[in-house]
Order: structure tokens, then sequence, then C-alpha cells
């Protein structure tokens, strides 16, 4: 007769607010990383329409 006990108010409040607090920080997380990855899209846009690297141009005395 092992029987377990009805989850209380208080662990279900608990488990709630865990879930909240991890789908905040999956949303956080994924947010981030997209913005990581538009910053690195940025980069690489800028990179490719700046001027020739320093070794391409005539050197200067």
């Amino acid at each position: 007769m092992n029987e377990t006990p009805p989850a209380s108010a208080e662990t279900k409040h608990a488990r709630a607010a865990r879930l909240a607090r991890q789908t905040r920080e999956a949303a956080a997380l994924r947010a981030n990383l997209q913005r990581r990855k538009n910053q690195a899209r940025a980069r690489t846009a800028a990179q490719s329409t700046d001027e020739p690297a320093p070794q391409d141009q005539p050197e200067c005395r």
C-alpha cells in the first residue's frame, strides 16, 4: 500500500514557477543567440563591402 500523497498546492506553485522561469530563460537564450547571429551577419556584410585589406594597398613611407 504505497500510495503517493497528492501534490500540495505549494508543490504545484513551485513547479509552475520553475517552469515559468525555465521558459523565460529559454526565450532569453534564443533571443541572445539570434542577436549574436544578426551581429555576425552584419559584420560579414560590412567586411565584404569594406576597402581592400591593408596588405592589398600600396605601402606608404
